[in-house]
Parts: C-alpha cells; sequence; structure tokens
C-alpha cells in the first residue's frame, strides 16, 4: 500500500529538481566561468539576494518588469538566484510561504517559455519579528533556497533592536542567520562590536554589492569596505529590485573587491558562499581565511576611525 507523501517530502523533492536543472545547465555551483560570444571570461554567479518576483513586494509590478529583471541578472553572470520577497513588516499577513513558492514556480515557467537562462530559488528577506521560530516551524516564512538551514534577515532601518536572543533561539533550531546589509544601518555601521557579538551565534553577515560602489551614499559604501577590509563579511548580493536605482551590479563588485582585497576574498563572497548557501553547505567564515582575520575577536584599528 503506497504512502501518502508529506508536504515536506515534495517541497524537497521539487528543490532537489531544481538543483538538478541547475548543476545540469549551467554548472553554476561550480562557479564556473563561462566564456562570453566576445570571448571574454565571465563569472556564473548565485545571488542569495534578490526582489524578482513580480508583484509581491517593492520589487517588479508585472511580470513584464520581472522578465527583464531576470535578463539584466543573467547579463551580469547570474545563473541562480534566489527570490527574496519581503516577509513579515510592513508585509506582514502577506507573501506567506507557499505564495512564494507557487510564484517562484510560475517566475520559472515564464523564464524558460522566454528563453532566459536563470533558475530562481524560492526564499525571502524576513523583518526582525519575535515570532520568527514559531512561524518557520508553521511554514510561514520561508529559508534561503527552502533549504531550512538559512534565512535571511532584515533589521528596521528606523531602530535598533538587539537581536541576540532571536539568533539565539534559531541556532537551538540548527538555524543560521544571514544579517542583511548591516552596512546600511547607521547604528550598526558605527558600532561593529555588536555584530562581532552576533557572529558567535552562528549568523553571517551580506553587503549589498552596490553598497561597495556608492550607490547608498558614501556612509554605507565606507561601512560596507570597512567591514570587508575587517574580515567579518561572509556574502555579497544584489538585493536588486529594479532597472533604475537598484539594478544588478555583482560583476562590478566582483572585480573591485579583486583589485582591493584579492581573488581569494571576491570568490569566497561573491561565489563560494552563496553556492554554499544555495546547497546547503556551511559557509566559510571570513575569520578562517589565511588572508583576512579579526584576531581574538577584536575589530582592526582600520574600522575603529570610522
Amino acid at each position: 500500500m503506497a504512502t501518502d507523501i508529506t508536504a515536506a517530502e515534495k517541497r524537497k523533492r521539487k528543490r532537489n529538481k531544481l538543483l538538478e536543472m541547475i548543476r545540469n545547465n549551467n554548472d553554476s555551483l561550480n562557479g564556473a566561468i563561462e566564456v562570453g560570444s566576445d570571448g571574454a571570461n565571465r563569472r556564473r554567479y548565485v545571488d542569495i539576494h534578490c526582489h524578482c518576483l513580480p508583484a509581491v513586494d517593492d520589487g517588479p509590478a508585472t511580470m513584464s518588469e520581472s522578465l527583464a529583471l531576470c535578463r539584466a541578472l543573467v547579463n551580469d553572470g547570474m545563473a541562480t538566484v534566489v527570490a527574496t520577497p519581503h516577509q513579515l513588516g510592513r508585509f506582514s499577513g502577506c507573501n506567506d510561504a507557499p505564495q512564494i513558492r507557487e510564484a517562484v514556480s510560475v517566475l520559472n515557467e515564464e523564464l524558460r517559455s522566454s528563453n532566459i537562462p536563470l533558475v530562481v530559488m524560492p526564499g525571502a528577506d524576513v523583518r526582525v519579528d519575535e515570532r520568527i521560530c514559531q512561524l518557520l516551524e508553521a511554514d510561514k516564512v520561508l529559508t534561503l533556497a527552502d533549504g531550512g538551514k538559512y534565512i535571511l534577515l532584515e533589521l528596521p532601518s528606523e531602530v535598533f533592536i538587539d537581536i541576540e536572543p532571536l539568533l539565539s533561539e534559531l541556532a537551538f533550531m540548527n538555524v543560521r542567520a544571514v544579517i542583511s546589509h548591516p552596512e546600511r544601518h547607521g547604528v550598526l555601521a558605527k558600532q561593529p562590536q555588536i555584530l562581532l557579538k552576533w557572529l558567535e551565534h552562528s549568523a553571517y553577515l551580506q553587503i549589498t554589492a552596490g553598497s561597495l560602489l556608492g550607490d547608498f551614499g558614501i556612509m554605507p559604501q565606507r561601512a560596507a569596505w570597512h567591514l570587508l577590509n575587517s574580515g567579518i563579511v561572509s556574502l555579497v548580493a544584489t538585493d536588486a529590485h529594479n532597472l533604475e536605482g537598484r539594478r544588478p551590479c555583482m560583476g562590478i563588485a566582483f572585480e573591485r573587491i579583486r583589485v582591493r582585497q584579492g581573488e581569494g576574498v571576491a570568490n569566497l563572497v561573491c561565489v563560494e558562499n552563496p553556492r554554499r548557501i544555495l546547497e546547503g553547505q556551511d559557509v566559510e567564515s571570513a575569520f578562517s581565511t589565511s588572508t583576512r582575520k579579526c584576531s581574538d575577536g577584536q575589530v582592526p584599528d582600520s574600522y575603529r576611525q570610522f
């Protein structure tokens, strides 16, 4: 007698099918370098933070706009994107996990029919909320790539909240937090010792590619580079929303990091660690790299002057 397949098992099978498609189609999970029609080498990135779903948040308003953004992501070197629409905060009651998964399925169908070589995985940009652990258990909020291992956390910009208790609670559930764009938070940019305390709870920092280029102003740009220089950044993502002020720029950011920090650091934060998030593997901490360390958990002097 056949047993019923649980909803969790169905989600796992669907995720595995998408991952197999990614491996077969473009080898993006190996950080492959592709030769373009002009003979130039182009990296194949994984973007773990992108607002590419239509009509769900402050990203594209229509499917047409969504497809245009996806074409721009491909032109920027993306092979795989984790769609991360906002959850909770001002989007509380909207964009629950099943709705996002369905929207991702629809977008992937449109991408295939439009011959756009991009694969989208479900995820979310989750506003910090004391109910997050309960909502995870109830399948209301999503983890990155629907893998159950990493959750992208967004802090409110207007106030400071110490999320150490939440990080401890998530760690107890074997869920690791990825803290999005701390360089754009005024308090965190000026008090990095807070971030060091959070990193002790298996949290990771993700900065925005555009911050490194000055797209959000001089203060976030300085903070982003100081965080990267200090060795406490594990991931860079586009946080792309549209083709105007929030377009993808991973390729340019990678090159800037390569020039200033070296190929190893650029590969780690732009290629290798995003791939590990997608695969559900352990992220390599920047603390453990031979090129960038914060000895004894101290903030480097170069950061203190910020």
